[in-house]
């Protein structure tokens, strides 16, 4: 239980951020979440491999409450940009895009 007063360790503290999480599974019964502050690192690091079997892509903001699944959206550019460089789509990605598009 939390303390009046102390912040979550798993909140993030500032005013307006845009926060994107990877929840990533480690194996068929674990999830993970792997947060990052930009939307480019974060589709960056899905495409050189950096999760295990990428599940979904949320991304919230601190300050005006929101939070939304962008995981089809994710899934689209990451088919785009390997469309558009001539490379075929990683295997360890292809469940995620094709879950999502």
């Amino acid at each position: 239980m939390l303390e009046a007063g102390i912040p979550s360790p798993a909140v993030p503290y500032g005013a307006d951020q845009t926060l994107f999480v990877v929840i990533d599974r480690l194996d068929r019964s674990t999830e993970i979440r792997i947060e990052r502050s930009d939307l480019e690192t974060t589709i960056d690091e899905l495409v050189a491999g950096c999760f295990n079997d990428p599940v979904k892509v949320i991304s919230f903001n601190t300050l005006e409450h929101w939070m939304k699944d962008i995981s089809a959206d994710v899934a689209c550019e990451i088919k785009a940009r390997c469309d558009i460089d001539g490379v075929m789509l990683p295997d360890y990605l292809s469940d995620f895009v094709e879950s999502h598009r």
